[in-house]
């Protein structure tokens, strides 16, 4: 490890405390990760994104912050400081995917989701590096919701930058006309709302944590179908394990929940459509299709 000045110096001011060496975390889409080593003895996580839009990291420590409310649900890293420039966490070590850990997963998950929420949130957030709305108007339902708040917006940009053609929207549009008689009604869920396999953080011990939320309250197949879109280490155990602890805290998963999936798919396709171009439009509109 080295020591990068400009890091450090900003690190040392948030946190009271020198730090002896830094260096760079491989990942991430959005944000530059670095590891700090504290003279204190302890390690953080140091997130930073040059040009940031105002709000973008208080966004994510109010997630995180709202998500560890739920003593019993999802871990999620420890704030050591938000600022407007930075995101400060206690490191994590990472450690190997397990079926017991994607159990506990999916327990504390269920119990998160669980946990109460209203429907959106009161100050929009962050999906990636794009805006999320998240205000909903009062009396709004979840259908309503999900298309004028998650689908549309991203509808309308990915064709705007070219990632969707117009036949593709199309069938997304259709999609969210048949929206109240695909969807059941039910509670908002405590939804980290970003929940896919980058996202969930296999710790030493068996601890697994989940990271850069983009938190609010919706339907919790939203998580689910996160989680099997873009594929998890050992998903059937945590999808059995979500399904027992949601059963037994008296909330079970309609029995067709896994064929719904592809509905609450559509809204991160076209995140990642709008975002990275590719074929994620094209695979939007075919997904909207299987349920004409």
């Amino acid at each position: 490890m080295t020591r990068q000045p400009l890091l450090a110096r900003r690190a040392e001011a948030l946190l009271g405390t020198a730090v002896s060496a830094t260096s760079p975390v491989a990942g991430g889409d959005t944000s530059t990760s670095t590891r700090l080593r504290l003279a204190d003895g302890r390690n953080a996580l140091m997130k930073t994104h040059p040009g940031a839009p105002p709000g973008f990291f208080e966004a994510e420590a109010r997630g995180l912050r709202w998500l560890a409310e739920v003593g019993d649900g999802v871990p999620v890293p420890e704030i050591l400081a938000a600022a407007e420039d930075c995101l400060l966490l206690r490191w994590i070590d990472p450690g190997r995917p397990t079926a017991d850990a994607a159990a506990e997963l999916g327990a504390r998950l269920a119990r998160t989701h669980l946990a109460g929420a209203v429907l959106g949130a009161e100050e929009d957030g962050f999906i990636g590096r794009l805006p999320l709305p998240c205000r909903a108007p009062e009396g709004v339902s979840w259908t309503e919701f999900y298309a004028v708040r998650r689908v549309l917006p991203y509808l309308k940009l990915a064709r705007d930058r070219g990632a969707m053609l117009p036949e593709d929207a199309a069938r997304v549009e259709a999609l969210l006309r048949r929206l109240p008689a695909l969807v059941p009604d039910e509670p908002p869920a405590r939804l980290h709302g970003d929940l896919w396999n980058g996202n969930v953080l296999w710790g030493v011990g068996g601890t697994v944590h989940v990271l850069d939320p983009a938190a609010y309250g919706g339907h919790r197949e939203v998580d689910l179908a996160m989680l099997a879109l873009f594929g998890l280490p050992h998903l059937r155990e945590l999808t059995e394990a979500y399904e027992d602890a949601s059963a037994a805290l008296g909330r079970p998963l309609d029995a067709e929940w896994r064929d719904r999936l592809g509905v609450h798919q559509i809204f991160p396709l076209l995140v990642h459509a709008a975002l990275f171009g590719g074929g994620y439009g094209a695979r939007a509109g075919a997904l909207a299709a299987s349920y004409g």
